[in-house]
């Protein structure tokens, strides 16, 4: 990741758009995110902006605007290098009291950019650009270039005003892949219980961006080692003191550890994937079982008490409904086994189980895991079974895949509809499924006259 030292050069679009408030003597910067991108060579979709005009001013540039918080900040909608954005302008502002730990009792208008700036997070975020020179009173731009994230002015206050704050320095960490500097680092600590304060979506939707950064395993243990792991997914942090290797046991490390080394390895970018990675042995803490004298350890069922706690997690972050039962499929089936010995009807009832569409997710699952187990990739029997995956799925799964219908029975054997039509369809199916049938219409057919 380069750090640009040279000003930034903004899309014509842009610039166009901030020489509209110029022309009529109101001041405008680029703010936050899209200022810290550029500096970092990275381009951005998300263009904020900061002005001294109020959100009357701005709908008055921008009749087709929308303006309805708080907050002072007006949608515009526009078009970037041919892409639909929504320029969000925001008055400077000036923020009062945070008496409830998430948000201020007052807003008002400041009348200067450094005043807006002084109410922002982190330095890198602070950092203004009015098209020509740069505001940054809290030098940002050296944070940057030290690959470091570091609050504004003091961070006990920053974090006790908004405690998501707390989510959000991990969350620019796994991005960013930066590093928190040790004064703000030891705040989250002292301040990690305040997560309790936040809303269960808020806290999700940071630790599912943490989940989609290209650093998700290094954010979970930044974390665990603030504190932060044992309020947001205790279920995990509680892990790293479970032990797993033992005679007769593949593993190198503690069930915390592995877990996260699972989700580092894990090759699928969906977050509920890298999820269901995190947590797919989290069964592990409560069926922890050491033999006395051969000393011995064994997790029975713990991916059934895995899926079970995985449930709690999804209802407690407010997943939605798809989400939870993704979830909890992976979970709950990620002990599946891969044998040169498995039948074929054994393979499609993998399949079943956890539906043709998550295939995929869980043999990236399994892939994470048995790296994350100190293993390879995969093996002999792993890339076997991959095959066989493709091939059992051209022998049809459930009956209304098969090339005949009831219709078929009731008109060569004379039926009513009713339970024997179904009963003569499951039969056949079954020897479809056993492969003494083929799944072609004039071979069933012919079946079906044998019944006569």
């Amino acid at each position: 990741m380069r750090y640009n030292e040279t000003m930034i050069t903004l899309p014509h679009e842009v610039k166009d758009f901030m020489s509209v408030f110029k022309k009529k003597g109101h001041r405008i910067y680029v703010v936050g995110g899209a200022v810290r991108d550029f500096l970092l060579g990275n381009t951005t979709e998300n263009w904020d902006f900061t002005t001294s005009a109020t959100p009357d001013q701005i709908l008055a540039l921008f009749p087709d605007g929308f303006y309805n918080n708080q907050f002072g900040t007006v949608g515009i909608a526009t078009l970037v290098e041919d892409k639909k954005m929504i320029f969000e302008v925001t008055t400077f502002r000036k923020e009062g009291e945070y008496k409830d730990g998430r948000h201020p009792e007052t807003v008002s208008w400041a009348t200067t950019i450094e005043e807006d700036l002084a109410r922002r997070d982190f330095t890198v975020n602070a950092i203004a650009f009015d098209g020509k020179e740069y505001t940054d009173p809290y030098d940002g731009r050296a944070d940057i270039k030290k690959k470091r994230i570091r609050s504004v002015g003091e961070p006990d206050k920053r974090f006790q005003e908004d405690a998501l704050r707390l989510m959000r320095a991990i969350r620019f960490t796994s991005e960013l892949g930066f590093l928190i500097e040790d004064k703000t680092r030891e705040s989250i600590q002292r301040n990690a219980a305040l997560l309790t304060k936040i809303s269960s979506e808020r806290i999700r939707d940071e630790l599912m961006k943490i989940l989609l950064s290209d650093n998700p395993a290094e954010g979970i243990l930044f974390m665990r080692n603030t504190g932060l792991l044992t309020f947001v997914l205790p279920e995990v942090d509680m892990c790293f003191i479970i032990p797993q290797k033992s005679p007769k046991r593949h593993h190198v490390y503690d069930v915390g550890t592995h877990l996260v080394m699972a989700l580092k390895h894990c090759p699928s970018k969906d977050p509920i994937t890298r999820l269901a990675t995190l947590l797919h042995d989290i069964g592990k803490a409560e069926t922890f079982r050491r033999d006395d004298e051969t000393s011995i350890i064994t997790f029975y069922n713990h991916e059934v008490v895995g899926a079970r706690l995985a449930e709690k997690i999804a209802t407690r972050l407010k997943l939605s409904n798809e989400e939870k039962k993704k979830l909890i499929t992976l979970v709950a089936h990620h002990q599946f086994t891969v044998s040169e010995s498995q039948t074929d009807k054994s393979v499609r009832r993998f399949i079943r189980d956890i539906g043709i569409e998550l295939i995929q997710d869980m043999l990236d699952l399994r892939t994470g895991d048995r790296i994350g187990s100190g293993a390879t990739p995969t093996s002999w029997r792993l890339d076997l079974f991959k095959k066989r995956l493709i091939e059992v799925q051209k022998i049809p799964f459930q009956i209304k895949d098969l090339q005949i219908k009831g219709e078929d029975v009731m008109e060569i054997l004379k039926l009513n509809p009713g339970p024997k039509v179904g009963k003569i369809l499951k039969n056949i199916f079954n020897d479809v499924e056993e492969g003494r049938l083929k799944n072609e219409r004039p071979v069933l057919l012919e079946e079906i006259k044998k019944l006569k």
